[in-house]
């Protein structure tokens, strides 16, 4: 896994805090645990294959609050988003239910569909290219 992707610095404690307050909400436990070991991580050609606890919370922040967005697709408060397909689809946990799944959110039709059993699956797979969008 280490030849197609690349880890960063581990994420400070106060920027997964800052990201906890934007959301409203905790971080996933896993998707925490993996942003104190790296904040990110870069697929083979540079997308993120893991977005960094700060750019998680200035892209859900983004997406929950442009009036644009809010009148072409559902609301997007039930997702967590905190990695990108490369092609405008995100990937996304559930934000208030303890549930481990990811999911995908189909920008061109609005669909949320199940990608992924947890947070190291969807690496695993994704990494893999099992995960076809």
């Amino acid at each position: 896994m280490t030849d197609k992707a690349v880890f960063q610095s581990p994420a400070s404690e106060s920027s997964l805090i800052r990201c906890a307050a934007v959301l409203g909400h905790p971080l996933p436990a896993d998707l925490a645990a993996l942003l104190r070991e790296s904040d990110g991580i870069e697929g083979e050609y540079g997308d993120g294959l893991i977005w960094s606890a700060e750019r998680i919370a200035s892209e859900n922040q983004n997406l929950r609050e442009t009036t644009e967005l809010a009148t072409l697709y559902m609301p997007f408060d039930p997702l967590i988003f905190f990695a990108d397909a490369g092609n405008g689809d995100l990937f996304a946990f559930l934000a208030r239910i303890d549930r481990p799944d990811v999911f995908v959110w189909n920008h061109e039709n609005d669909s949320r569909t199940w990608a992924a059993l947890s947070l190291a699956k969807y690496v695993e797979w994704w990494l893999a290219g099992q995960i076809k969008l």
